[in-house]
């Protein structure tokens, strides 16, 4: 099992890589169609990742070890284990389409069944005004709650309409439902998952955000209080990359195998260095993961970044 390590990127993907990436994706077949195997990396991924970020306390392994065998964990919080059993099962009613809409009525569904047993409103708006801890901002007080959601459903079916880019648009949906913050417990989850089902819409795969993201995440969504969502949409299309190449990795052709640095340069015969490679990783303009302490990519990824210099 891979130890996951991922870096915190600060430049913005390119749109070409992206794209071309995304295409390698859809040549594999249906994103809501992908092998078991592969379907159960991903949610393991996304349900560790979503879940520590909000302060669940089981390790990459321990999720591994309960998703994948059904065995609990000694010396853990049942509320903790509950979490991860109940999200990657959430995850899967999003993945067969049975949860699909970015609607109020399908946040409340994802809430039912992520918190059900663990929260005594689960599935409810909440009753009473919150704050966001670490955060100058305060949410809208409980008895506006409605209306501002109902205006929160009718802006994303407006930008549907208009086929706006689709990680702007996630990123207008994604904060609006977080600014409004509509349930007492839990709405980070559920809005990352409203993001999937918007990324899954449109034919893009899951996003993971990871505990090495939180802290650029949630500046994102800090400073679009003030300076819009453009953090934000940067945020979504650099991770959106790294999920790509990691999903690649296990439905792709040898060229999107990840390898260490020095692999993939001398499988392709490029004369970057290691040393290069890993600042372009961390600078964000090339897609690239750190598994088990060694930086890794494909030798897909850094065609795609040698073509665009070459264009450049």
């Amino acid at each position: 099992m891979f130890i996951y390590i991922i870096c915190m990127i600060t430049l913005l993907m390119d749109k070409h890589i992206l794209n071309q990436l995304r295409e390698r994706m859809l040549d594999r077949g249906l994103l809501r169609k992908m092998p078991e195997k592969t379907l159960q990396e991903l949610f393991i991924l996304n349900t560790w990742g979503t879940n520590a970020i909000e302060g669940n306390t089981l390790t990459l392994e321990e999720v591994t070890t309960v998703l994948e065998s059904g065995m609990t964990v000694p010396n853990r919080p049942v509320r903790d284990l509950m979490e991860t059993i109940q999200h990657r099962s959430t995850l899967a009613e999003v993945i067969s389409g049975r949860i699909c809409e970015v609607s109020m009525e399908d946040a409340l569904e994802l809430h039912q069944h992520i918190f059900h047993g663990i929260l005594i409103d689960a599935g409810q708006w909440r009753r009473v005004n919150v704050r966001i801890s670490g955060s100058g901002y305060s949410p809208p007080r409980v008895e506006k709650l409605i209306s501002l959601l109902q205006e929160w459903e009718k802006n994303y079916v407006e930008m549907e309409m208009r086929r706006e880019d689709i990680f702007a648009q996630a990123a207008e949906m994604h904060f609006g439902f977080e600014s409004i913050h509509p349930f007492s417990d839990g709405n980070g989850r559920v809005g990352r998952l409203l993001l999937n089902i918007h990324f899954l819409n449109h034919n893009w795969p899951l996003i993971h955000i990871l505990p090495s993201d939180r802290d650029p995440y949630l500046d994102a969504l800090e400073v679009a209080h003030n300076k819009g969502v453009s953090k934000l949409r940067e945020f979504l299309e650099t991770n959106m990359a790294r999920s790509l190449i990691f999903a690649l990795n296990m439905v792709g052709s040898e060229e999107d195998k990840l390898m260490t640095l020095n692999e993939a340069r001398e499988a392709i015969g490029v004369d970057y260095s290691s040393k290069y490679l890993a600042l372009r990783i961390k600078q964000g303009e090339l897609p690239g993961i750190r598994l088990n302490k060694m930086w890794k990519t494909s030798p897909m990824s850094i065609n795609l970044y040698r073509e665009l210099k070459g264009r450049g």
